[in-house]
């Protein structure tokens, strides 16, 4: 056998034998990148997982928390609501006072009101008039009875009745003036005092 023929037959063998080393190995990388892929798809399956989890705790906490800031803002408005309602009563309450009117009889009448804030019952010497307050008389006019065509001393005559609606009056004639004097109103002559009329115990 020539040298050639035992070249050819060796290079014949080692083909034969490296072909399937190739392909084995071949095999071994294909299984190793197939291993690989399949450990990244897990991976992406649980980092997709926990990122779907985690956004679903965010949107849960983001309700609770929007639907507590929710029920906040309901208290807080019925609350204000309320709040609201009392100080409209208190403003009705304290309107329906101011505009409450001399009742004769009705010993009361006057509580609530504005004018009589300072008002604290009879006081032995002094004569009150609302919107004025407590003011000193002469001992001889303390409970003094006012008459027709009397006359008010001009010391008392200043005091006059600035709303006599609030008394059931109508409106005083020219030249006339409601006042207070003591517990009654006296409609006078502005020029002379001359009384024309009395209205008694208005509280």
């Amino acid at each position: 056998m020539n040298r050639f023929t035992k070249a050819a037959i060796v290079g014949l063998a080692l083909a034969t034998t490296a072909a399937p080393l190739a392909a084995q190995a071949q095999n071994r990388g294909d299984r190793q990148e197939r291993r690989d892929d399949r450990r990244d798809y897990r991976q992406d399956r649980r980092d997709d997982r926990q990122d779907y989890r985690r956004e679903r705790r965010d949107d849960r906490r983001d309700w609770r928390q929007g639907d507590y800031d929710n029920r906040q803002d309901y208290r807080q408005d019925r609350r204000d609501d309320r709040r609201d309602y009392r100080a409209e009563r208190r403003d009705d309450r304290r309107d329906y006072r101011s505009d409450r009117r001399w009742e004769r009889g009705s010993r009361d009448w006057w509580r609530g009101r504005s004018d009589f804030r300072d008002y604290r019952g009879a006081r032995n010497g002094y004569w009150y008039a609302p919107n004025y307050g407590y003011y000193r008389v002469e001992p001889r006019y303390y409970g003094y009875r006012w008459q027709r065509g009397g006359y008010l001393p001009s010391a008392y005559r200043g005091y006059y009745v600035r709303d006599p609606y609030v008394y059931n009056l109508r409106p005083a004639p020219r030249g006339y003036r409601y006042v207070h004097a003591g517990n009654d109103i006296v409609l006078i002559a502005i020029a002379s005092g001359l009384i024309a009329s009395v209205l008694y115990d208005v509280f």
